[in-house]
């Protein structure tokens, strides 16, 4: 690692080298994608500056694979309408136009599997967000552990990872058993059952193994699995017949013994509800996000609107990926949404758009999502969450208060 490749490639090689001994790994594998999760809260102005740095170095600077983002901290189209900070504004801005310029794709989504590249059984790949990382183990049994902001960017500029975790065979067994009884009619029913698995799980290589009647369609494993990875830092998940590497329960736990498992039924997510409450009656604010809603759950949201008003005082953000907007803009979806007087976010996520500062701008405090994953993160920003399906959500914005 002399640098003959350029500095930033040094620096990426060298924090991989680092990364694969510490979880002895044999050599690196070659990746196929590269999905970066990095916004400026995360980042703060001092890590905006090294990716400026690394897109200004001229060799050794630019990516190597397909790399593509995460969604970022402002919609810069909204962001008088959601009194976004202009310092936060800025920032976001600068990091931008560094990630493109070291040739990143501004994708801005955290469900790129459903909307760029969907993943392919058995390819090797440096995701970030916990979301796609799980979709794309379990779903679509391709191959990633979570790689963070600087693990991914190291991807992106060497084209190769650690060859550790879930990229071996060994690691994706299944270590425990959840057979589902419960009644799972929406999608924050099924992101309540991601959380009540996440929480039993011990460690971040656990697999858990699903039994259900019920198929769930992608965007309710897409919930399933961001609440998952939420509360249980889970990386990887089998559905029995759904998931590519699970067609029965003994392939799932690949011959092991089949352990005695865990029932969860109609009460134990009736609990889980329960446990994200408040005492205030007035709702400030109704948001659609973690994840980005797809263009189907959009439809939905936007058919439940359609010529209703919310009330006044009562805020509803929709966040969903570009893709999804220009096609929910030709199809008079946004239009529904915002007719209603809800606003429809491009590119971002609620929680990375410093949410803190926007509840202090915006006077937020009672919040309400269908998202099992935005309710347990939340709260760490100074809100009150409550969770309820999305047609309790549009009731309850439509009242201007919590409706269960």
């Amino acid at each position: 690692m002399q640098g003959e490749g350029g500095e930033p490639r040094r620096w990426a090689l060298e924090q991989q080298i680092a990364v694969g001994e510490f979880f002895d790994a044999e050599d690196f594998v070659e990746v196929t994608q590269v999905h970066l999760c990095a916004d400026t809260e995360a980042l703060g102005a001092s890590g905006v500056q090294f990716v400026e740095n690394i897109a200004g170095t001229k060799i050794g600077g630019r990516v190597c694979v397909p790399s593509i983002t995460d969604p970022r901290g402002a919609d810069f189209a909204q962001i008088n309408a959601i009194n976004h900070d202009p310092d936060i504004v800025a920032l976001e801005r600068r990091l931008s136009a560094a990630l493109s310029s070291i040739g990143f794709l501004m994708t801005n989504t955290c469900i790129n599997y459903q909307y760029v590249l969907p993943p392919a059984r058995g390819e090797h790949l440096a995701f970030g967000d916990t979301g796609s990382v799980i979709y794309a183990n379990g779903v679509a049994g391709a191959y990633s552990n979570y790689e963070g902001g600087p693990a991914a960017l190291a991807a992106a500029l060497t084209g190769r990872v650690p060859r550790y975790g879930f990229h071996l065979s060994s690691k994706r067994t299944g270590t425990q058993l959840y057979r589902l009884t419960g009644d799972l009619g929406t999608y924050s029913d099924w992101g309540a059952v991601g959380g009540l698995i996440g929480r039993d799980m011990e460690s971040y290589w656990d697999v858990p193994v699903i039994i259900s009647k019920r198929r769930p369609r992608s965007d309710e494993l897409k919930h399933l699995g961001a609440a998952l990875a939420s509360y249980g830092s889970t990386g990887m998940f089998h559905f029995v017949g759904v998931t590519p590497e699970a067609p029965t329960i003994e392939a799932a736990f690949a011959g092991l013994p089949v352990p005695a498992g865990r029932t969860i039924g109609s009460a134990d997510i009736r609990s889980f509800y329960e446990a994200f409450h408040t005492s205030k009656q007035e709702l400030d604010v109704v948001v659609f996000a973690a994840p980005q809603l797809s263009l189907f759950e959009l439809g939905e949201l936007a058919a439940m609107l359609d010529g209703r008003q919310l009330h006044d005082g009562t805020a509803l953000l929709v966040a969903v990926p570009k893709a999804v907007k220009v096609i929910a803009d030709e199809n008079g979806l946004t239009q529904a949404v915002e007719g209603a007087g809800g606003i429809v976010l491009e590119g971002v996520c609620f929680y990375q758009m410093h949410a803190r500062e926007l509840a202090r701008a915006n006077g937020w405090r009672t919040l309400m999502t269908n998202s099992a994953k935005l309710v347990n993160i939340i709260s760490g920003y100074g809100y009150e969450p409550v969770l309820g399906s999305m047609r309790q959500c549009v009731a309850s914005a439509l009242a201007g208060r919590f409706l269960r």
